[in-house]
């Protein structure tokens, strides 16, 4: 049940139809959620095999963070909202792809297409969706490489596949991310300071680019020299 306190802070999120049917439905929605975090469990353990193997053979970690999250009630109602579909668990798992969420931090991009490939090729591993905004960045700037996969959960009884979003970035792109993001410019500034920032914001995304493809060069040099020299 849902006690008093926590109906309250709902209550201000939102309405009272959903309110009304995420009540009725609290433990079925939970279990739902325990199931999301479950995929979660199962992709960060495969990339940190994938990390481990790699750091065997080649004497570094491609991967240098995994950040995990699972989206809130409110955020998954107002996806639901953007695509006209009710509060249900059946949409929720049809329509909503990124419930649950992984992002991974490489040190290059050369890791992100080595972790990527390396994950969809394992046969319990169902590719849904890819695109590679590395390649073909936003218009903002935004570069990372984004999976839709379907992995496969061991329950009590049951095997159930379950969608999980998959970000791959190097610590530029997150940094870059993750400051565009809080900066929220477009809702604060007047629309020609607005259009200033989004250029400025773009043209930091293209050094942080040239700065990733700087240290992969460095990187494949001493790579090279390393093999030369055994």
């Amino acid at each position: 049940m849902i006690g008093e306190g926590l109906w309250k802070q709902l209550s201000e999120k939102f309405d009272m139809e959903i309110l009304t049917k995420i009540r009725s439905n609290i433990r079925p929605y939970q279990r739902l959620m325990s199931m999301y975090r479950c995929a979660i469990m199962e992709i960060e353990t495969k990339l940190n095999v994938l990390n481990e193997e790699f750091s065997c053979a080649h004497d570094r970690n491609p991967i240098e963070s995994i950040k995990t999250r699972l989206k809130s009630p409110e955020s998954v109602s107002r996806k639901l909202k953007k695509h006209q579909l009710s509060f249900s668990l059946e949409n929720i798992r049809n329509n909503i792809f990124d419930v649950a969420g992984v992002r991974v931090i490489c040190s290059f991009p050369s890791d992100i297409y080595f972790i990527a490939e390396s994950l969809v090729k394992q046969d319990d591993i169902t590719l849904i969706e890819r695109k590679d905004y590395i390649q073909c960045p936003k218009e903002s700037g935004y570069r990372s490489l984004h999976l839709i996969v379907e992995v496969p959960i061991f329950l009590t009884n049951e095997k159930t596949p379950m969608k999980v979003e998959i970000q791959l970035r190097t610590i530029a792109m997150d940094f870059w991310a993750s400051l565009e993001h809080k900066l929220q410019y477009k809702k604060t500034l007047p629309p020609e300071e607005a259009e200033e920032i989004r250029y400025e914001l773009f043209e930091c995304a293209v050094l942080s680019s040239s700065l990733d493809q700087r240290m992969e060069n460095i990187k494949n040099k001493i790579t090279q020299n390393s093999e030369k020299i055994k």
